[in-house]
């Protein structure tokens, strides 16, 4: 038997809280009680690489927070090595609640290397690992805008990937059915394939849990009419899986009135909607911000504890006036109270079907395509390019590249997600730093491939 001291045990209690985790049901939040949550959010980035390890900064910030009326932070990047407790104790003493990014700076999926591989999984884990035991997160991203161009739907199938494996490692872990989703850019040539994309295809262990928007079409003054709003709305009726706005609040021509959210707790799309995460808490250069530390310091190149980006990072939280008075009234004035967890019938959501691609359009892929195995994209090059290569000296590299499945590291299950040793040292060196770039041109070469010819059926 271990014994603990009477310090060991306070020091134990003083880094939980009592706040009851968020559940997912169809395409809804819910509290512990059975009420609906509606998400009433801010984006939070005080250091780009980690906002949640300063205590004494998080308690001053989560103090004008629950003023204003605030229930969920966007944590965009986090430093997996580092102490959070202090940080989401003051956030759960405050009923605040966290929905935190997988992806690390260096392990992002950008355009220019749309790859899934164990590097990355065991980054994305360690995050996982870092924040699953605080009742407090209510939700994990794989990804922020990673589909914003025209050239960029080919990666969907790894942002897919990664959902399909995180989902997996968070079961087998036995962890919290935190749920795992994407945030997305507002960008209507994309925008509904995506969404549908990555919901569609039947198996559940394979589709995202949740669907952020990042929209800045509501520039005050408008109306619902008026915005693309009913647009966005006509797209999330009956969606599958909880849908809200993670970026919202449009500052020009500025001051903003936040009228958009009559309209997202209001009426028109209350019953589709889960709330909104407006950008941003800490005034930068873009002049997004809500309180301010203070004016810009004048040195750009300053980096310390209290300053970066030439903007003061810490201190007393200071409301940018009027923009955080007027989004205090708007929240105070919408107070939706949605439908119970027991009178809400799941079975009136929605699949959409899978997107098909189009010649010269936007999106570039069929949606019911087979997803990517773990580290598959980085290991299928060479064997890609040799059958392309047979198939052009035969006279048909159609027929030769898709009659051939690519091959994977290690073994794979029947859902295609990777098991056996993901870690392995050949896997590791191959994904390093030293290789990165040479993994990076590989994987854009594969994926201009794939456009002409289908390997993952």
């Amino acid at each position: 038997m271990r014994w603990f001291s009477c310090g060991a045990i306070l020091a134990l209690a003083a880094t939980t809280s009592a706040i009851d985790p968020i559940e997912v049901k169809g395409n809804k939040f819910f509290r512990k009680d059975g009420s609906q949550f509606f998400l009433k959010g801010v984006s939070y980035q005080l250091r780009p690489e980690d906002p949640l390890i300063d205590t004494d900064q998080c308690r001053r910030d989560a103090e004008l927070m629950q003023k204003l009326g605030t229930n969920a932070l966007r944590v965009y990047h986090v430093d997996d090595d580092a102490d959070h407790d202090g940080c989401m104790k003051a956030f759960a003493d405050a009923g605040i609640y966290l929905l935190i990014g997988l992806d690390t700076f260096d392990t992002y999926i950008t355009p220019s290397n749309q790859c899934w591989s164990t590097r990355q999984y065991k980054r994305f884990a360690k995050v996982m690992d870092a924040f699953e035991g605080y009742d407090n997160v209510l939700a994990f991203f794989v990804g922020n805008e990673n589909i914003a161009a025209k050239e960029d739907s080919p990666g969907a199938p790894f942002l897919k990937a990664a959902v399909r494996d995180m989902r997996a490692y968070r079961d087998d872990k036995k962890y919290r059915k935190i749920p795992i989703g994407y945030t997305a850019a507002d960008i209507a040539e994309l925008r509904p394939m995506l969404q549908d994309y990555l919901t569609c295809g039947g198996n559940s262990s394979e589709t995202i849990e949740f669907f952020g928007l990042n929209s800045y079409s509501w520039c005050d003054p408008s109306t619902y009419e008026e915005s693309s709003y009913a647009q966005l709305q006509k797209y999330a009726k009956d969606f599958p899986v909880p849908i809200f706005f993670s970026e919202t609040g449009c500052n020009v021509p500025g001051p903003r009135l936040w009228d958009d959210m009559d309209a997202i707790f209001g009426k028109h799309m209350v019953d589709d909607w889960s709330g909104a995460i407006i950008y941003e808490w800490i005034q930068e250069q873009n002049n997004y911000g809500i309180i301010s530390y203070g004016p810009p310091v004048g040195d750009p190149s300053k980096n310390d504890e209290t300053v970066f980006d030439n903007w003061t990072r810490k201190g007393t939280p200071t409301p940018v006036s009027p923009d955080f008075e007027n989004l205090k009234t708007k929240w105070e004035s919408n107070n939706p109270t949605g439908v119970s967890r027991d009178d809400y019938d799941p079975d009136h959501v929605s699949t959409r079907a899978c997107p098909t691609s189009t010649e010269g359009g936007w999106w570039q892929i069929d949606g019911d395509a087979r997803l990517p195995r773990l580290d598959e994209t980085v290991t299928a090059y060479a064997e890609l390019v040799a059958a392309m290569s047979t198939a052009t000296d035969q006279g048909d590299s159609t027929k030769t590249a898709s009659s051939g499945e690519a091959s994977t590291t290690g073994d794979a299950d029947e859902s295609g997600t990777a098991t056996g040793d993901a870690g392995s040292e050949e896997t590791e060196d191959a994904d390093s730093s030293g290789g990165r770039g040479q993994t990076m041109a590989m994987c854009a070469t594969l994926i201009a491939a794939v456009l002409g010819v289908t390997v993952w059926l």
